[in-house]
């Protein structure tokens, strides 16, 4: 495709496996469900024609903590992310050092590569969330500048481990940098957040840079967001500081579309591709591809068409409990993107 189109990574999980992971005195064999839910996700975007695939995270707890997982040096009690309708995440909190991941993207982008010979990509989490783990209070014996130090290292190499292994590309879920901006107006807490990802960034060639790539929404769990009251122009113009060649930004449920885009046109740097989301992953009404080719339109007039790319706004299903979202309406929206984006190429390179 001239117009690439990509999806950002989770798909809603089926009943029986939201029930196997939730349900403690569940003993129904779970890597086999796993399995299952893998082999079928891969198979129904096939379906789609997607060029690009993703395992749907289906094995993943969520977007954020699958580094977490039986890590046994944390706590409840850290951050609480709330969102519009009243539901609440929160993330742990680090109890001792040294901090080292418990998971690493590799090991879902390798059982994924193995059931199909299409593209598969890889989301990882970003290391400026994860920062948000180390207590405010500090930990006696590993302080914040060791954690940090860690962090990085640990975030740089569940990047490179997908590189390694043939990541089509590897997308860092930066969610919170909206968020940033509700919690610190001024944008202190943002900039950090920037600094953090690009000193991991940093630690990658020129060329690497290229293969990794930035998504960025205002939370999409259970249907609802935690900071789509911020407005995205404060957001972008330190959005493209980030050292990498992608960008997948949720577009199409902003009320005021051609403003995002403006600023995106004044902000874009020459070696970066922006993603525009066209399927909007909270609304259950399935797209047409027309209404999908009338918003590859709109960003046509803003971005030129070699840095132009589409994706969903956000995944479908980043917690692996939500079940706002039907795995049929997410294929059918994923579907409608890759043939309206075709179509609306096919008007543009005429």
């Amino acid at each position: 495709m001239k117009i690439p189109s990509e999806p950002i990574g989770s798909i809603p999980r089926s009943q029986e496996l939201i029930a196997a992971i939730t349900s403690p005195s569940n003993t129904a064999d779970l890597q086999k469900l796993y399995d299952d839910a893998i082999h079928d996700t891969l198979s129904e975007l096939e379906k789609t024609g997607s060029p690009v695939m993703t395992d749907g995270e289906q094995t993943k707890s969520s977007f954020v903590t699958y580094p977490l997982e039986g890590l046994t040096n944390l706590a409840a009690g850290g951050m609480t992310i709330n969102f519009e309708d009243g539901h609440s995440r929160q993330l742990p909190l680090l109890t001792s050092g040294p901090f080292r991941y418990s998971n690493y993207a590799v090991k879902y982008l390798s059982a994924a590569q193995k059931l199909t010979k299409t593209p598969v990509k890889q989301a990882v989490i970003s290391a400026s969330a994860l920062s948000l783990i180390y207590p405010p209070a500090g930990i006696e014996g590993y302080s914040q500048a060791a954690f940090i130090a860690d962090l990085l290292n640990e975030c740089e190499k569940d990047i490179r481990g997908c590189l390694e292994q043939g990541a089509y590309k590897v997308q860092m879920d930066f969610t919170e940098g909206r968020l940033s901006l509700k919690l610190d107006p001024s944008g202190g807490v943002l900039k950090h957040f920037i600094d953090l990802n690009n000193q991991v960034f940093d630690r990658f060639t020129k060329d690497e840079q290229q293969k990794l790539g930035v998504h960025v929404c205002p939370g999409g769990d259970h249907d609802s967001t935690h900071s789509a009251d911020i407005d995205y122009a404060d957001l972008i113009p330190m959005l493209f500081d980030l050292n990498v060649g992608s960008f997948y930004l949720q577009l199409a449920s902003e009320p005021d579309r051609p403003k995002v885009l403006k600023t995106i046109k004044q902000y874009l740097k020459p070696n970066q591709t922006v993603f525009v989301g066209v399927i909007d992953v909270l609304n259950p009404i399935i797209e047409s591809k027309q209404d999908v080719k009338d918003r590859v339109l709109e960003a046509a007039e803003f971005i030129p068409l070699n840095q132009l790319g589409t994706t969903d706004d956000c995944g479908f299903s980043p917690f692996c409990d939500d079940v706002s979202t039907t795995r049929e309406t997410a294929f059918a929206k994923i579907k409608a993107r890759i043939e309206g984006t075709a179509l609306a190429e096919k008007e543009l390179f005429a």
